[in-house]
């Protein structure tokens, strides 16, 4: 599996949704840390006291060097450990995933515990969508006026970001371009201008770029 720097979209988001009469209630977010977790985690179980369940997981770091999850009541490993495995699974990181359920009165059963549960923390994260965090860097590219429709439609074709224009006695064009990818990009740079540029390679950035895929559902339990 490709390794990807993913995140949800948006700081936070609620989603909703009935499963067999029974309330299920998505609060998810972004944290960088165990402490921001647990105040999320706590802040909602307040917020929803008196709801049945408050089932949590969370993941954090780039490799999901912490993982944590609660079933709060739910029979093991049909809530928390299914929740855990969509995060894991759909290479979702830094983020902790909090699921409420009022029970509806009808019994769903292990296999639809974790259909319920797995499935809104998976249905959750497609409405929200995602974001891949690039590590960029901000290269400034100095040219004559002459050369500079050249060299800014050749950024547009290969779909670099100009980040700024600056208009002096020559033009400064400010580009963001992928840390790993700053020695290809100054070649081509170079070769396209003839050596007529000056190249200055600035800071290092997190940019967030968004990113599809199928958001899966499947967990160890269900195949």
């Amino acid at each position: 599996m490709v390794e990807l720097d993913l995140t949800i979209a948006q700081q936070a988001a609620v989603f909703e949704q009935d499963i067999k009469k029974s309330r299920f209630i998505l609060n998810i977010a972004r944290v960088a840390n165990e402490e921001e977790a647990q105040t999320f985690i706590n802040d909602i179980k307040k917020q929803e006291r008196k709801a049945n369940h408050n089932v949590w997981a969370y993941v954090l770091g780039k490799k999901d060097e912490v993982q944590r999850y609660s079933d709060d009541g739910e029979p093991a490993g049909t809530a928390g450990v299914p929740m855990l495995e969509v995060l894991k699974n759909n290479q979702v990181h830094n983020v902790v995933a909090i699921v409420t359920r009022y029970f509806g009165g009808v019994k769903l059963g292990a296999g639809g515990l974790i259909r319920a549960y797995a499935g809104t923390v998976a249905d959750g994260i497609a409405e929200v969508g995602l974001v891949e965090l690039v590590k960029q860097q901000e290269v400034q590219l100095t040219v004559d006026y002459s050369q500079f429709e050249t060299i800014k439609y050749w950024l547009e074709q290969h779909e670099y970001q100009i980040l700024a224009v600056d208009y002096a006695t020559e033009v400064v064009l400010t580009v963001g371009v992928e840390a790993d990818a700053i020695t290809a990009f100054t070649q081509a740079i170079e070769n396209q201008l003839a050596g007529k540029v000056t190249i200055v390679v600035g800071a290092e950035r997190m940019v967030e770029r968004p990113y599809s895929r199928n958001i899966s559902a499947k967990t160890t339990s269900l195949k």
